[in-house]
């Protein structure tokens, strides 16, 4: 009777846990599994749907209206191209409004012919993202979001040619605006102002990034989507977008660093320079937010002139390229991709995989290796563990004499039990203590292929073209013969049934559980999280999958070294007296 009751609550817990995580899966990665609808147009507006990992807009309808407005917005004149190896675009002239960017190394899809990943879009666009500098003044007149700026004829922004932004009002204050760009997706500007008047003027030079919340990837417990910065030496990676909704208006948390937006692939930031005064996130309504850096005000005598520089990062967070802005005086500017807590685990393991990577050319080969090589560090921790659960194991007939003379007296049964120990030398804690040094690691390895770009559109072989994507073979729908698109809970690709399956070969040498519904709920286990485990990124499978199988022949390899735990894993589970209610 107990034991039935007992299978009856673990399969309830089972139930509710598989179909608990297909809720979670479907609110957190709403595209898994799913081909991304074309745009077209529709005549009835609608919600934006939730976001994807990626990001970017996922309603058909705003899709729509973002290609029918760009088409507008970037042939209307009045603009700069951007032409760098990194990025690619415009600036607009009115405003001077940096608007149109494209992240030219990172592709939209995994197509041949798809468009460059567009991060920057116009004020008033579904997918509105920009940044701008100005000046707020006192006394004067200053440039505002509708001037008109003047550049040389035939002006360019290249990393070979600075642009020139230029104004000047009717008081006889000059303003103007140089913008320089590199090779990957830094924009320094130089703020001046040039004051040919006949008397001293009061200026105070400020920089924002403004932005929708409808095209920011998803944010979860584990890597944060949304406002983020480094204040006082430290990378903050708050406020949530809701955050700052609810309270209008969320200060900087203390000296400022850089601060702005990031995605899990993208994102985009302003790095000041010193005079800083403050520094915030605003909600601006409908869905909008703003990041603001103010400086301190500037008095600026007749025949006079004052600056200020401004760097705009705008692009993918690629490691090394974080890493070299950080070499240059950008503080904890490789951190702004969110590592977490085992950072000092994630960044040797990253380091490892990118060699990999450049040694063989294939990143699911590389995720092969790597887990290899980590399995094969870690072998000593594991036959350290397997040797004393083998040595638990010799000592179970001592352990159930003891249990059986002392049933009535716990605290003679415990002194008992600590002296066999000693008896025996065996530690019961030297168990556990390899599994403890084993969570780190693992993680490291789940959080690096989680937010690493590199891995981002890597093919691996035959059918997986993008090891960041879950696998698209659903067994349920005959690899895509039939019609119909699985409900998540059941998109079982190939390599979630491979996981399933090594998982189920993994279980089945560990030792028998002497509780047979124990027993039983191990046995379907392995089941349980393939479904689980399935609409997970193809990399992370096959890091799984991998890791499942050097474990099996890791075990395999102990058995031989320790024959009476091979015995143990042979053997059924003990049936338990009947009569026993």
């Amino acid at each position: 009777m107990k034991n039935q009751r007992n299978m009856m609550i673990a399969m309830l817990l089972t139930g509710l846990l598989l179909f608990g995580w297909d809720a979670a899966i479907r609110y957190f990665y709403p595209d898994a599994g799913k081909p991304k609808p074309a745009a077209v147009a529709s005549p009835t507006p609608t919600a934006s749907a939730k976001p994807t990992r990626e990001g970017g807009l996922t309603s058909v309808v705003d899709q729509a209206v973002e290609a029918k407005a760009l088409n507008t917005d970037l042939n209307a004149g009045a603009r700069v191209p951007v032409e760098a190896p990194g990025l690619s675009g415009s600036i607009n002239l009115v405003g001077a409004v940096v608007d149109d960017l494209s992240i030219n190394r990172h592709k939209q899809t995994v197509e041949k012919d798809s468009k460059p990943v567009r991060l920057f879009s116009p004020a008033g666009t579904p997918a509105e993202h920009f940044a701008q500098l100005g000046w707020v003044g006192q006394g004067v007149q200053t440039p505002d979001g509708n001037t008109v700026w003047t550049v040389p004829a035939g002006a360019k922004l290249t990393p070979q040619t600075p642009l020139t932004l230029s104004w000047a009002n009717a008081t006889g204050q000059t303003f103007t605006i140089t913008y320089a760009i590199d090779a990957d997706y830094m924009i320094s500007a130089k703020q001046a102002v040039i004051n040919a008047g006949a008397a001293p003027v009061s200026v105070t030079p400020f920089g924002l990034i403004r932005r929708t919340e409808k095209t920011a990837s998803v944010d979860s417990w584990n890597i944060h989507s949304g406002p983020f910065g480094a204040f006082d030496g430290a990378v903050k990676f708050d406020p949530n977008y809701s955050d700052v909704a609810e309270k209008g208006l969320v200060a900087g948390a203390g000296k400022l660093d850089w601060i702005g937006f990031t995605d899990i692939y993208w994102m985009s930031t302003l790095i000041p320079e010193s005079g800083v005064a403050s520094s915030d996130f605003r909600s601006l309504g409908n869905g909008l937010f703003r990041a603001d850096v103010v400086y301190q005000p500037q008095i600026v005598a007749p025949g006079q002139n004052a600056a200020r520089s401004t760097r705009l990062f705008a692009g993918a967070k690629e490691s090394l390229v974080l890493d070299r802005y950080e070499a240059t005086g950008i503080a904890n500017f490789g951190l702004a991709i969110d590592w977490g807590w085992f950072r000092w685990f994630e960044k040797p393991i990253f380091w490892l995989l990118r060699s990999l990577f450049k040694f063989v050319g294939n990143f699911g080969v590389a995720i092969i290796c790597l887990t290899a090589i980590v399995r094969g560090i870690m072998f000593p921790v594991a036959q350290r563990q397997f040797k004393s659960m083998a040595a638990m194991k010799a000592i179970q007939p001592k352990m159930k004499a003891l249990q059986e003379r002392y049933k009535d007296d716990r605290a003679k049964l415990q002194e008992e039990t600590m002296k066999l120990y000693k008896e025996e030398g065996v530690n019961p804690l030297a168990g556990c203590l390899p599994i403890f040094l084993q969570i780190p690691v693992f993680f490291a390895l789940y959080k690096v292929l989680m937010v690493s770009i590199d891995m981002r559109h890597q093919p691996f072989a035959l059918w997986i073209r993008d090891l960041s994507s879950p696998d698209p073979m659903y067994i349920l729908n005959l690899f895509g013969l039939l019609p119909f698109t699985p409900p998540s809970f059941l998109t079982i690709g190939l390599l979630g049934l491979l996981l399933g399956i090594t998982m189920w070969l993994q279980f089945k040498l560990q030792p028998a559980a002497p509780d047979p519904a124990q027993q039983q709920v191990m046995s379907i286990m392995p089941w349980m999280m393939m479904f689980i485990m399935a609409p997970f990124a193809s990399g992370l499978l096959l890091y799984w999958i991998t890791s499942n199988l050097l474990t099996i022949a890791q075990q395999k390899y102990l058995y031989s070294r320790h024959p009476q735990m091979k015995a143990a894993a042979a053997a059924p589970a003990p049936l338990k007296d009947k009569a026993k209610k």
